[in-house]
């Protein structure tokens, strides 16, 4: 098989550019919940691009749920709470899957690489041929409290060498990637599923074998279908609460 060409070279529309850097701050907490965030004047003189660059990126931001822009009342940060979908999506959105990326810490480390887990593949039903790259992070809220999350994040082969340039302390791993690779996320699915935890889940999550876990599976694809990322994410029953705000239309 033909190695596919490594998407890394591919540049990066500016306007994505800037929606990663802007999604990082707001997640990071630079920008509070509710406040107002800085002018599209502001944003074209720091970031040195135009005002269509800002509004297209600006208009990303607001289709993932993280900033909300009013006529006459400029642009806010949503609060994580108000960060739901409207009831006919899949998802409620990008932005409600980073909620708890930003009062919470984690670092990965790579694993392996090769062919999907049979188990996971199966769990998924979409085409998942090819080579993966596995990377492993262990989430918790400080780094001496009992961790809320292990995830396993997998990376197709076709997003080359931009794996290699993932800041693998940084958290939001998806984000990432699709800024560095260029990629563009078309859908993302989710499954969420009760089950009891395993011996290697156990250990990880610091909890006894065949306790209660939520494992949420999370499949990133790119306009053509295809998925690009994997996330297999394990919680504890009594450490994890999901929660979606719903507003249904008049």
């Amino acid at each position: 098989m033909a190695n596919a060409a490594a998407p890394s070279n591919v540049k990066t529309p500016r306007y994505m550019q800037v929606a990663g850097e802007l999604r990082e701050a707001i997640l990071a907490g630079t920008y509070a919940d509710g406040q107002p965030f800085p002018t599209e004047t502001a944003l074209c003189r720091e970031y040195d691009v135009s005002r269509f660059t800002v509004r297209e990126a600006l208009k990303r931001l607001q289709t993932e749920g993280l900033i909300e822009r009013k006529r006459g009342s400029g642009t806010t940060v949503q609060p994580a709470a108000a960060r739901g979908g409207a009831l006919h999506q899949p998802l409620s959105n990008i932005g409600e899957l980073l909620q708890y990326a930003r009062t919470s810490e984690v670092v990965y480390e790579e694993r392996d690489k090769g062919p999907l887990q049979e188990v996971i593949a199966e769990q998924i039903g979409e085409d998942t041929k090819g080579i993966w790259r596995r990377f492993r992070g262990v989430r918790r809220q400080s780094p001496d409290t009992a961790p809320i999350a292990v995830t396993d994040a997998y990376f197709h082969e076709r997003l080359g060498d931009a794996v290699d340039e993932l800041d693998l302390a940084a958290g939001t791993l998806f984000s990432q990637i699709e800024r560095i690779a260029g990629v563009t996320i078309g859908r993302v699915t989710q499954d969420i599923q009760a089950i009891t935890a395993d011996a290697r889940v156990a250990g990880f999550l610091e909890i006894d074998q065949g306790d209660p876990v939520l494992r949420i599976v999370r499949c990133y694809l790119d306009p053509k279908a295809q998925v690009y990322e994997i996330s297999v994410s394990h919680h504890p029953g009594d450490r994890f609460a999901y929660a979606m705000h719903i507003d249904l239309d008049s």
